[in-house]
């Protein structure tokens, strides 16, 4: 896999479609800009969750094309693509088979029977689905209040419980039952697997090098555990999975949010495979209010250490994470961040409404700094010169703002749209010729193109306060970052 510059947008993020994004691509002022391009699931037939909810790995026409895919590959840039494999759409073809069918339904295993999982330990209640017992779901992960459960009306009237970690909507349509949500499949049903290695086949025909793993971890379910990241189980799943991927050339990124302290990630990198740098942002916005780079040169030399692949961010899709800080900052630190992000107009979600649990903090990274240009320059020289693959959220690379005003067109659970702000081609070009976007652009063509960076290149971290200073050499090749913390000042030595 190439350690070049990511982009990461949805097919519509910038412009209306994935031609548009292409236009951008090509324009002068980005040339060696990107080498890979992360494209947010959208792209296919879905329904929720701007993507998260696939029908099918079909492509959505009016946003992407093979001809669109085609032309990214032509620039020299390669693909990442999501495979959500825990879940699917109430309006994916086999769902909507079950729904027609009920128990003739070749889908019915497909997906998860609650009672037929549960049988034999808990009690049938007057609902018509089973209450496990008490000490077998005390330690089970929850993503929202209740049991994970959607009451499916079969064909002759009579209501089926299946299992649904996220979101549902069941209401009444001329006199029939309608349904909005995602249901988990069910990996021990051959069925499935038919679907994953379909799947897997056809982002590879889409020219995927990387998929990325979505929400695997709530894959395998079982009795009596935690029924998130399962073990032996997950890995289990991983090892088969892989199996399949190698036979169509692709590399996995499995989707992981847990604290520093579990150390998943170093189980992830034990078994082979990269992990996303959930640490970094976070961190880097410490070492930036704080003045203080430590932590960050800590993290920096254990990825390096220890050979971790990761592949790292300032903003994403989903927000800026905070859960994942525990055990490598202090607890009044991690308060602290949130407190200064909110304070600049950043939203906390709490999961699934539990009192300091916090998941991540909804804000801009812009605006997380204080819409303040030289911590936003700063911070991204922070992240070219970290180890890793560098992944740029489109958002951050244009300055963007938080959007309250889509949060409340979005509505109730609308928070993710604070930092998923549609540009307009016409905004693309206005923007372009802001300092701030310009100097970000040359920092990524930098990290880009220069060979100190290439394969087997070395770090060398220092930090003195708010004094930092990072050196990349291979062989003959060296570049370094000079920084100052407190100033939000840098410069670079070739």
């Amino acid at each position: 896999m190439n350690q070049g510059v990511m982009l990461n947008a949805y097919p519509d993020s910038m412009g209306k479609n994935l031609g548009d994004i292409v236009a951008v691509l090509e324009k002068p002022e980005l040339k060696d800009a990107f080498s890979s391009f992360y494209i947010l699931p959208s792209m296919f037939h879905t329904d929720l969750d701007r993507g998260f909810s696939v029908q099918d790995y079909g492509l959505e026409e009016s946003l992407a094309t093979r001809e669109d895919l085609q032309h990214l590959m032509d620039l020299g840039i390669d693909l990442k693509l999501d495979f959500i494999l825990n879940h699917a759409s109430v309006l994916s073809p086999q769902f909507q088979d079950l729904i027609k069918h009920g128990d003739a339904s070749k889908y019915k295993d497909f997906f998860i029977n609650w009672n037929t999982f549960w049988e034999g330990h808990g009690t049938m209640n007057a609902e018509g689905f089973i209450e496990p017992d008490a000490d077998l779901i005390k330690d089970m992960f929850f993503r929202k209040p209740g049991l994970p459960i959607l009451m499916v009306e079969f064909p002759d009237g009579h209501q089926v419980p299946y299992w649904n970690t996220f979101y549902q909507k069941v209401w009444e349509e001329h006199g029939k039952t309608q349904y909005l949500g995602q249901m988990d499949l069910n990996i021990k049903s051959e069925l499935v697997w038919e679907f994953y290695e379909d799947t897997l086949r056809t982002l590879a025909s889409y020219g995927a090098s990387i998929v990325r793993l979505d929400a695997f971890a709530y894959a395998s379910k079982e009795v009596g555990k935690r029924n998130f990241f399962n073990e032996p189980e997950t890995w289990e799943i991983l090892e088969r999975l892989t199996k399949l991927a190698n036979k169509y050339g692709l590399t996995f990124l499995p989707e992981i949010h847990a604290s520093y302290e579990e150390a998943r990630f170093r189980q992830v990198t034990d078994k082979g495979y990269m992990t996303y740098d959930f640490f970094l942002p976070g961190l880097i916005i410490d070492a930036l209010e704080s003045g203080n780079g430590s932590h960050l040169q800590k993290w920096a030399n254990e990825i390096q250490d220890n050979h971790i692949g990761v592949v790292n961010m300032l903003g994403c899709h989903d927000g800026i994470p905070l859960l994942d800080l525990k055990g490598i900052l202090p607890e009044a630190q991690i308060q602290n961040l949130i407190d200064v992000v909110v304070a600049r107009g950043g939203f906390v979600k709490d999961l699934h409404g539990a009192k300091n649990v916090y998941y991540q903090v909804n804000a801009t990274y812009y605006s997380a700094l204080g819409d303040n240009d030289k911590k936003m320059l700063l911070a991204r020289a922070l992240q070219m010169f970290m180890p890793g693959k560098p992944q740029v959220w489109y958002l951050d690379l244009f300055a963007g703002k938080n959007d309250h005003e889509a949060m409340k067109r979005a509505g109730e659970g609308g928070h993710k749209e604070i930092n998923r702000t549609n540009l307009s081609t016409e905004e693309i070009n206005d923007r372009l010729t802001w300092p701030v976007v310009r100097k970000q652009i040359e920092l990524l063509q930098l990290r880009n193109t220069h060979p100190a960076f290439g394969e087997g290149a070395h770090m060398d971290f220092t930090c003195n306060g708010s004094k930092v200073a990072i050196t990349w050499t291979k062989g003959d090749a060296k570049i370094s970052l000079d920084a100052d913390l407190s100033a939000a000042t840098y410069t670079i030595r070739k």
